[in-house]
């Protein structure tokens, strides 16, 4: 089957409209930074004999990927057509409509984005949204696992992510090669405080950054370390040995000068942007989809940033973790269910969805057989292959069989985890001086009151 292919020259000039909202909060969500400032509707043209389907969803770039997959749908399946109606939202004006709409049994779209950090309100007790494990079946062997049990409660799957989120490292190499730093020697979380350490001395600047705003860094450490922010009853547990490791290597990058707060608290803030772009940072690390973030807000940099695999702990766990994430989901008591689940499950979790995905938005496929096709992977055209000082697949296909995820992203009491975190905890250890162990004992009963 011939695919089609999708233009990604479009993807900088697109990324650069959306809303900087950036992530102001802990949540482990690459979507979230994107949420569209304001509503809009995109709807796919009128298709003579199709079912019409409601999609909500909080990024517009979003919308358009799925109207584009539809006229593909429809060219594939003739007998059973869609139209997708898209009504793009606010981020939390979305969530919270979505909220209203399933608890009073009206008004609910047919299909809807829910992003990875509100994902666990919307399957408490019995789910309104329709079990996808079915329609996911026939491109389930060929997803990373991880991605769809992030979005799945007792062994079935209600919603279907776009991508991994594969955290990497982007290292900015004529920086470190004026500072005789070569980054493929950084492997372990200590080789890069060595070379930070160097960096600093040479530059006076830092390798990468210590975030306040968001958990990107310390979720993977926690994976690396096979920690969980919660026990496997459900408990709260962030002052546990691992979370004290964790947060204990952070410090140490920072306390050797390897590493800095940035501006805006962690690298995909508008503000952080502006630090890179002064030459402040030379690394990031970061979730895959950190690349739209350079080819939108750093266009200075093409040629020069390349991937790495992240930096990892001693024999660790998993080499590295997923970050971020948007399952979409079918509203059970919809009418046309069975087809949105179809639909959706081809768009998602299909090759030639994945194939779009890499193409379109320039995440990082579920499916892991699109890392190995170097048709797609090395095309010369696109946009990322230029970008980039090395392949982008070249550091997911050295970790591509040791990515984890925490299954606490599943628990319904993360978003206060995130939100703790992300606006008082690390804030303390990084900004304010207070030992890991303190602030950890201090997020323990904050939490245990809140959570219960």
């Amino acid at each position: 089957m011939k695919l089609r292919k999708i233009a990604v020259s479009a993807l900088a000039a697109g990324m650069a409209t959306l809303g900087l909202t950036a992530c102001q909060t802990a949540s482990n969500n690459e979507s979230s930074a994107e949420a569209t400032a304001s509503g809009s509707v995109i709807e796919q043209e009128a298709v003579e004999g199709a079912t019409k389907l409601e999609l909500w969803t909080f990024q517009e770039l979003h919308a358009k990927y799925y109207t584009d997959m539809a006229d593909q749908w429809n060219e594939e399946n003739p007998d059973k057509k869609v139209q997708i109606s898209a009504n793009v939202m606010p981020y939390d004006d979305m969530h919270n409509k979505l909220q209203i709409a399933l608890t009073s049994g009206e008004g609910a779209p047919d299909v809807v984005d829910i992003e990875a950090g509100k994902f666990p309100q919307f399957v408490q007790g019995t789910p309104a949204l329709m079990d996808l494990t079915e329609a996911a079946a026939p491109y389930a062997d060929d997803i990373v696992q991880a991605r769809l049990d992030l979005f799945s409660k007792d062994g079935k799957v209600y919603g279907l992510d776009f991508h991994v989120g594969t955290t990497v490292a982007f290292y900015n190499t004529e920086l470190l090669e004026a500072a005789d730093i070569d980054y493929t020697t950084i492997k372990t979380w200590d080789d890069l405080k060595e070379a930070g350490s160097k960096y600093y001395d040479a530059t006076g600047k830092y390798l990468t950054t210590v975030d306040t705003s968001a958990m990107w860094q310390t979720s993977l450490i926690m994976a690396q370390l096979g920690g969980e922010y919660f026990t496997a009853d459900g408990k709260i547990n962030v002052n546990s040995p691992e979370m004290n490791e964790a947060l204990g290597i952070l410090k140490g990058l920072q306390d050797a000068n390897a590493a800095a707060v940035p501006a805006g608290g962690q690298p995909d803030t508008e503000e952080a942007y502006g630090a890179y772009n002064n030459g402040d940072f030379a690394a990031a690390i970061m979730p895959f989809w950190f690349t739209s973030r350079y080819t939108a807000y750093m266009p200075d940099f093409s040629g020069k940033i390349a991937i790495a695999p992240a930096p990892t702990t001693d024999d660790p766990a998993v080499d590295t973790v997923g970050g971020g994430g948007t399952g979409t989901a079918v509203v059970a008591a919809s009418e046309n269910a069975d087809l949105a689940a179809e639909f959706v499950a081809w768009a998602k979790l299909s090759y030639e969805g994945n194939v779009a995905t890499w193409q379109q938005l320039g995440f990082d496929p579920l499916n892991t057989t699109v890392w190995e096709d170097e048709e797609i992977t090395h095309d010369p055209e696109n946009a990322f292959v230029q970008y980039f000082k090395n392949n982008p697949f070249d550091a997911l296909l050295e970790v591509k069989d040791s990515i984890g995820n925490l299954t606490s992203f599943t628990n319904v009491g993360m978003p206060s985890v995130n939100n703790l975190f992300g606006t008082t905890t690390l804030n303390d250890i990084f900004e304010g001086g207070v030992p890991v162990a303190d602030a950890l004992s201090q997020a323990q009963s904050d939490l245990e009151n809140e959570l219960g």
